[in-house]
């Protein structure tokens, strides 16, 4: 298994969300399952269904985040070379086509949040800049053709 980099900010997100599917998500899904028994026959009882399925949907999320933690790495990142694209820089670049500056932070896939800023290292625009130097140009093959990307800035968070 791929291990899996977050910030504390990412681990800690994920922790919450899966203590809160642990303790509230389990019981408010109980208390709707009980509830939908008491209304009789559970063959054609579609709250009891709805119920069921959504008890499916918490419990592949639980497994999903046990997985992602145990496969997860809170980075330190006072070793990395911070003149250089890791995850967790934020890059400051310039879309040649485009003449626009953009600026985004490198994080997991776990951690993405485009409309924060926040793109995977898996991405396409994510792997062209990982270990790339201020200065550097990259081509990226996205799904609206090539992109010229130059790296402008480089920030640690």
């Amino acid at each position: 298994m791929k291990v899996n980099y977050l910030s504390r900010e990412g681990y800690d997100k994920l922790k919450d969300e899966l203590r809160d599917l642990v303790t509230r998500g389990r019981r408010e899904i109980a208390a709707q399952i009980d509830e939908a028994r008491s209304h009789g026959d559970l063959s054609e009882n579609a709250e009891y269904d709805a119920a069921k399925e959504a008890q499916g949907k918490m419990e592949s999320r639980i497994s999903e985040l046990e997985e992602i933690m145990a496969n997860s790495r809170v980075l330190d990142d006072k070793n990395i070379d911070k003149s250089k694209v890791y995850i967790l820089s934020t890059v400051t670049i310039f879309n040649k086509k485009t003449q626009k500056e953009m600026k985004y932070t490198l994080v997991s896939k776990d951690e993405a949040d485009f409309s924060k800023g926040k793109i995977s290292v898996d991405s396409p625009i994510g792997k062209a800049l990982m270990g790339r130097s201020v200065g550097e140009t990259v081509s990226v093959k996205v799904p609206a053709g090539v992109l010229e990307l130059e790296v402008r800035n480089i920030e640690r968070l």
